[in-house]
């Protein structure tokens, strides 16, 4: 992750705790039991941001740890976990570049991080962190793309359109892939999925969650963004509100 993505990032630390799909508490509690999670263990979250994947994991474990290289993403962990009572070590830094006296985990999470780390940088990386019985679990939760959630199509359009093409955009990497060199490989997938309601105007604000949508990029664009998305979103919504499906995956990786 670059200067320029990380600065992008500073500018969605609110609007993305808020405003993308969230994991459910049903989430960390089907994560916990297949895992047998217990306050023995030890887990690091890499690409923290706000502490999404670690604070929802830490009433299951011991030990946590959250890495980030933007330093308002662990602000905004560090007031997360303060609400909720949670003692969290943060670690300003990149995942590939954290100090080898970091220490070994039985649980290394990654979020919505995957894509912006060097494959072969966390490939090393792992086979240093991971405990020897340990598990990476790469996690996600995103609106269901297989027709449940009938205005993704014109929500994904509007954000295309909005989005800064080939500036701080990164394909998503499959799991797998990102493994290859290393000794690890999937051995599970958890998933839960859950229906909620959610505004128009959310989901518009959803759109500045992106590095290649965010504040920093759109700038005066912003405004006109949101009246753009709300005014497609409109028709399809009832009463300005539109049921979301959203599917939180957890992929177990064992050596």
């Amino acid at each position: 992750m670059d200067c320029l993505t990380m600065g992008r990032f500073a500018t969605t630390v609110a609007l993305y705790e808020k405003f993308r799909p969230p994991y459910p508490v049903e989430f960390f509690g089907s994560v916990a039991q297949r895992l047998r999670l217990g306050k023995e263990h030890a887990l690091i979250d890499l690409g923290t941001g706000p502490g999404l994947l670690a604070l929802g994991l830490a009433p299951y474990v011991g030990r946590i740890v959250g890495v980030d290289p933007e330093p308002a993403m662990l602000a905004a962990t560090r007031r997360a976990a303060v609400r909720a009572k949670k003692a969290v070590t943060l670690i300003e830094s990149k995942a590939e570049t954290l100090p080898s006296n970091v220490g070994r985990f039985d649980v290394v999470t990654i979020g919505r991080a995957l894509h912006w780390m060097d494959r072969d940088g966390i490939a090393v990386l792992f086979e240093r962190l991971v405990a020897p019985d340990g598990t990476i679990l790469v996690c996600s939760s995103n609106s269901a793309g297989d027709g449940r959630n009938p205005w993704l199509d014109e929500y994904n359009k509007a954000r295309r359109f909005w989005s800064e093409l080939g500036a701080g955009e990164r394909h998503h990497r499959q799991v797998g892939a990102v493994l290859q060199p290393t000794r690890f490989h999937v051995t599970d997938t958890i998933t839960v999925e859950t229906t909620r309601q959610v505004s128009v105007s959310d989901l518009a604000r959803r759109v500045l969650t992106f590095s290649s949508s965010s504040p920093a990029v759109l700038g005066n664009k912003a405004e006109p963004m949101l009246r753009d998305v709300e005014q497609r979103l409109l028709p399809l919504s009832c009463e300005g509100f539109l049921t979301e499906t959203v599917v939180s995956t957890a992929q177990v990786a064992k050596r």
